[in-house]
């Protein structure tokens, strides 16, 4: 029915994941103890210790714990390491064209889910504002950040595909996403082992640890799950047009807590992108009542 369009269970979920998103960039920002592959280490691993308790609720085919602990592991390494390459503010809305990448994958990965020209239009939308924040006034690409843009444009590509492919996975508990953070950690701690030499956990002071413990719980641990049942029964063009209130608050969130500046350069970035994804998810209503829900 049309009536109930615009709230459904999986709108509930998709809006709790985002407020508890919106919180990832100024946390994580904060924690400079451990190199980002170490921190990506922890966080996922604390993450999916909270999960034990559910243990018996573990059962997913294999292709759906690769496809997971892949994604999470990437996603998140290349998130952090581009804060740590650009400044958190400009990386933290390149990674938010991620919502944008879940509308235009759709069409392209999820059969019946045509592409339009109002998708191609919020892919305009998309590049433009992105392009904006990765130069200056003068518009020129500041190419010493250049790796950090990259990484963070990488991260949101990464997510941006898992959220769409998630879809065609087998049916799962919605726990398993949280558990694939044990073992995506475990790989990280260990990459950083080979990598990087002893892990330096003694040097992390006490106020990183709960840092780190606080994004376990909720951007990088209860997020996973809300995220995963969102998608699960929701439209995904729909889910990543409402993704986009996430950069907004993230942005505002790292402005009030860090300090960092917000000019007119970013507000109108901010304002294209949102804007070609609530474009991308015009006519919603009309493709739902075309296609039943499965």
């Amino acid at each position: 029915m049309s009536g109930c369009s615009w709230w459904d269970r999986s709108t509930g979920f998709a809006l709790l994941t985002i407020v508890l998103w919106a919180s990832l960039a100024a946390l994580t920002s904060r924690v400079t103890s451990v190199s980002p592959l170490v921190l990506v280490g922890l966080v996922l691993f604390f993450c999916g210790v909270g999960a034990l308790p559910f243990l018996r609720q573990w059962r997913a085919r294999p292709i759906t714990w690769l496809v997971t602990v892949t994604a999470l592991l990437l996603y998140h390494l290349l998130l952090f390491m581009s804060f740590r390459h650009a400044p958190v503010l400009e990386a933290n809305l390149i990674n938010y064209l991620w919502p944008l990448c879940i509308i235009l994958f759709t069409p392209l990965l999820l059969p019946g889910h045509p592409l339009h020209a109002r998708h191609l239009l919020a892919g305009a939308f998309g590049l433009v504002g992105s392009m904006l924040v990765m130069v200056n006034g003068e518009l020129q690409l500041q190419q010493a950040y250049l790796p950090g843009y990259l990484l963070a444009l990488g991260a949101a590509v990464v997510w941006g595909a898992y959220s769409v492919l998630s879809r065609r996975l087998p049916p799962a508990p919605a726990v398993v996403t949280a558990a694939a953070c044990l073992p995506a950690g475990l790989l990280a701690l260990l990459l950083a082992r080979l990598l990087e030499g002893p892990l330096p956990l003694a040097q992390i002071p006490t106020s990183d640890w709960w840092l780190i413990i606080g994004l376990a719980l909720g951007p990088m641990g209860a997020a996973f799950v809300t995220w995963y049942l969102a998608l699960r029964d929701g439209d995904p063009r729909r889910i990543g047009a409402l993704a986009y209130l996430t950069p907004l608050l993230s942005t505002l969130l790292l402005v009030w807590l860090s300090g960092e500046t917000l000019t007119s350069r970013h507000l109108l970035a901010g304002a294209l992108i949102m804007g070609g994804a609530l474009l991308g998810m015009l006519g919603q209503r009309n493709s739902a009542q075309v296609s039943p829900a499965s």
